[in-house]
């Protein structure tokens, strides 16, 4: 029979996606066929699968640790906000649609909850242990009867519970205590044993609180993690880049600062770690609350995803940092990722009004062309290419892969937004992979 162990939290970014990727690294070694779960997973990070669907970045970085490939069933319920309490649902990989908090809750939990048994069934099936990972806390007692991401998955597959405590934002006792006082008496029987994670200090001075907590609590604590700050996996939410540290990290004027803005409704945000793995690279976000001025002494600007283009096209024209961009693109480089190429282009159009209530947004106007968002199915799949020889290419992508040529390249498509080239001439801004995407078909 499958075994199954479930890490929750404290809190959000508390550390249990990483303990997670950690156990299924570790059994994995240890000879067994290992997957990790999430039932419910709200963020704006996410991954495309073979299957062509989408799941969340976490999960995607648990397969990894497992060494396996990655599917749907690991994260059947992906919530992607949109604001004023609207997500967009995604169900074993595929859009469903729009909903709000009532909605979701109260008309669709029940379709959620087949999803979530469904999915973990199939795993089970597969695997000899599975990893779940909870979402936020399990002592939001406000939201008990609506939580299906903590002790209802812990209930229906049968198993423990481990709790993660952040110590590095202070009251790690007072949060596991208060959790353990909070549940009810079913959920408490769940709940087995405590990690302490991003610990930093002296531990012989932690003891003595460890001590009088497991005579509190009635139960052990496992371990104390230490803070490793240089691991730099990828996040899963807004709230882990807010901690997150690049530039300022160490203080060291690096040889290129590259600056990334930092989008309201950002997404996808992990595309720019491997820039952190370049030691001569500076990473400086930039946000639209900002002074412009910010973006000055950068070498380059990226501008990365985003789960709303048009809202934060306006935004970035509004705050003064669009056109600040667009003075900088005199100079420097200005790369656009997935819906910040959108917003580089001259409009972004949506007359159903599918990402937010405006239906016509000038973009930067960096690139020739323009996007529009129609009632067709968001595209979700995994995507290959051949760079070609190097004389078909120009501008930066000539620079970028000169010593490429022949390689195949992954990747993945996630945009429901199409994006066309208009005015079409010599002179014409092309975007960076276009001329490759246009010779793959020529190549295969």
């Amino acid at each position: 029979m499958t075994k199954s162990l479930m890490i929750q939290g404290t809190s959000s970014n508390a550390g249990k996606s990483l303990l997670v990727a950690a156990l299924c690294r570790i059994y994995m070694k240890r000879g067994y066929k290992v997957a990790p779960f999430k039932s419910q997973n709200m963020s704006l990070n996410s991954y495309t699968t073979k299957e062509n669907g989408e799941m969340a970045v976490a999960q995607y970085l648990q397969s990894l640790a497992a060494k396996i490939e990655p599917e749907i069933d690991m994260n059947p319920i992906l919530l992607k906000p949109k604001g004023n309490f609207i997500s967009q649902v995604i169900i074993q990989g595929k859009v469903v649609d729009d909903m709000d908090f009532y909605t979701y809750q109260h008309d669709f939990k029940q379709e959620a909850i087949r999803a979530m048994n469904e999915s973990y069934e199939r795993l089970s099936k597969k695997y000899d242990i599975i990893f779940i990972e909870g979402a936020g806390s399990p002592s939001e007692i406000n939201m008990r009867e609506e939580d299906i991401a903590n002790m209802e998955v812990a209930h229906m597959a049968d198993c423990d519970v481990v709790l993660v405590a952040d110590i590095d934002r202070g009251g790690v006792f007072a949060a596991i205590a208060g959790t353990f006082a909070l549940l009810d008496e079913r959920d408490h029987q769940r709940l087995k044993a405590v990690i302490i994670n991003k610990f930093s200090g002296n531990l012989d001075i932690l003891m003595p609180g460890i001590e009088k907590l497991e005579k509190i609590i009635k139960a052990p604590v496992l371990g104390v993690v230490p803070y490793d700050k240089s691991l730099k996996l990828p996040e899963e939410d807004s709230q882990s880049l807010a901690d997150h540290k690049f530039l300022e990290d160490d203080g060291e004027q690096k040889d290129i600062t590259i600056g990334v803005i930092k989008l309201p409704k950002i997404a996808n945000f992990t595309d720019i770690d491997p820039l952190e793995a370049e030691t001569d690279v500076g990473i400086k976000m930039v946000s639209i609350y900002d002074s412009p001025s910010e973006l000055d002494d950068v070498d380059m600007i990226i501008i990365p995803g985003t789960r709303t283009s048009t809202g934060d096209a306006k935004a970035l024209i509004d705050s003064g940092i669009g056109e600040k961009i667009i003075e900088r693109g005199e100079k420097i480089p200005v790369i656009g990722i997935c819906g910040g190429y959108q917003i580089l282009g001259q409009e972004l159009i949506d007359e159903n009004m599918k990402e937010s209530n405006l239906k016509h947004v000038p973009g930067l106007g960096l690139l020739n062309l323009k996007t529009e968002f129609t009632n067709t199915i968001k595209v979700a799949c995994q995507t290959k290419l051949r760079v070609p020889d190097n004389d078909y290419l120009c501008g930066l992508a000539k620079i970028i892969f000169k010593d490429l040529e022949d390689e195949e390249l992954t990747g993945y498509e996630q945009h429901e937004g199409t994006s066309t080239i208009i005015n079409p001439s010599i002179n014409s801004t092309f975007p960076l992979f276009i001329v490759l995407l246009v010779f793959n078909t020529t190549l295969n």
